[in-house]
């Protein structure tokens, strides 16, 4: 009898098995039927150039290509220390990440061409924009009852609320984001970093007495919730006072009692983001999403912890708990693979260096188009310039910037996507941009 139920069940397990390799098998069948061989070639392209780009820039790490044409696994040499333990699980942190480069190739390729600051703009296109929307973006939403007062809703915003936005795409050449990881103190970076056309800080990173490492200029400063409510205390990290604070997260009443009474006269916005999925999370990746969003190129440092590293240390204060390491640099080495960054270490400390083995403008643009049909992304494989944008707003003519004054680069840009504003929709990776035009 127990043979018997044993028979059934292993009966049971294969015929479920079969399943399973035949439902994977249709949709192997169907995503190939959505791809040219042209845009197969442009996956295969970029997965063999990313695994050569890992392996000779990765510092010991190694990309091994997944089960299908996006995935990859990045790996740490077995004798990297993970220090992170889940919280929840109590296992420490693996050596090895999963990423998926056609959604990284197709969101990041969205982030170069959108505006990452929340606008009043944005608000009132959105469908349910005040009702659905803004009033999550403000402390004690719910007693606002989801902005049925608009104009007290517009009151809690108004202080950090543009009417358009205040950066456009490509406005910069050259930027520096600046982490916070004890690695700053191995090598004077500070010269260099100050040569930057525009300076990214994060929360309460100092500059005084660490100039020779990290540098003195600042341009702009990404705070999380608990910065934010430290305002006071971050405007005096700039001896300038003219660091524009980036907010990534919930406005707070007593932020904007601070704006008022301190008196702050920092220019300070929200943060409009982009969704990334599983990707590694935290200020650093949102530092870098907002780069992108008005540089022409982008370098970072103080985010690496290289392979064998004992224990992440920030350069102004003690080890932070509860922080990921391994999976942010697993992560921005993928960025950097992907062309979308430079990382600069103790170990990698040549600025002029190569990173070998990064795609060409013209395999990202075949594999983004490839990886759209793939995602099925809104207006997937189109070369209309327009085409990502799911929600389509004509505004009011707004004030002509001055073109005497921008980079020819943003200007080309702008007349590219025929004056239109882009905005990502949060929380909605696939699923287009709201994207506003001229009258």
């Amino acid at each position: 009898m127990r043979l018997l139920q044993f028979g059934l069940i292993l009966a049971l397990a294969s015929g479920f098995a079969a399943i399973i390799i035949y439902i994977n098998g249709l949709a192997n069948i169907y995503e190939k039927s959505l791809l040219s061989d042209e845009d197969l070639g442009a996956l295969e392209s970029l997965q063999s150039g990313f695994q050569k780009c890992v392996s000779s820039n990765g510092l010991g790490l190694q990309a091994a290509r997944g089960r299908d044409y996006c995935q990859v696994t990045i790996k740490f040499p077995s004798d990297t220390v993970p220090k992170w333990k889940d919280p929840k699980t109590g296992e420490l942190e693996g050596l090895s990440f999963d990423f998926n480069l056609c959604e990284a190739v197709a969101t990041w390729e969205q982030v170069r061409n959108s505006t990452t600051i929340l606008t009043k703009e944005f608000i009132d296109a959105l469908p349910n924009g005040w009702t659905d929307y803004a009033w999550r973006r403000i402390n004690k939403g719910i007693l606002l009852n989801n902005c049925k007062n608009k104009t007290l809703c517009m009151e809690k915003l108004s202080l950090v609320l543009p009417e358009t936005p205040p950066y456009f795409p490509r406005q910069f050449d050259r930027c520096a984001v600046i982490g916070n990881s004890g690695d700053l103190l191995k090598t004077r970076f500070g010269k260099e970093i100050d040569g930057y056309d525009a300076v990214i800080r994060e929360n309460g990173a100092p500059i005084e007495n660490y100039t020779a490492y990290v540098g003195k200029k600042s341009t702009f400063r990404l705070l999380n919730r608990g910065s934010a409510k430290a305002l006071d205390k971050v405007v005096e990290l700039d001896e300038t006072r003219k660091e524009a604070l980036i907010i990534k997260t919930t406005v707070h009443d007593i932020m904007n009692k601070m704006i008022q009474e301190v008196p702050i006269h920092n220019p300070v916005y929200l943060m409009l983001g982009a969704s990334f999925g599983s990707a590694a999370k935290g200020t650093g990746l949102k530092a870098l999403e907002f780069a992108l969003s008005i540089c022409e190129s982008v370098d970072m440092y103080g985010f690496t912890v290289d392979p064998g590293y004992k224990e992440w240390t920030r350069y102004f204060s003690e080890s932070r708990q509860g922080h990921t390491p391994l999976h942010g640099r697993a992560y921005y080495q993928m960025m950097e693979c992907l062309g979308l960054i430079k990382i600069h270490s103790p170990m990698r400390a040549d600025p002029n260096r190569i990173v070998t083995y990064v795609p060409s403008h013209s395999t990202v643009t075949a594999a983004r188009t490839a990886s759209e049909k793939l995602l099925r992304r809104v207006g997937a494989g189109s070369g209309e310039p327009l085409h990502a944008c799911s929600i389509i707003k004509k505004q009011l003519q707004r004030e002509p910037i001055g073109i005497s004054s921008i980079r020819k680069a943003a200007v080309d840009h702008k007349n590219f996507v025929k004056g239109a504003t882009m905005y990502p929709l949060e929380h909605s990776p696939g699923h287009g941009l709201l994207c506003t035009v001229p009258n």
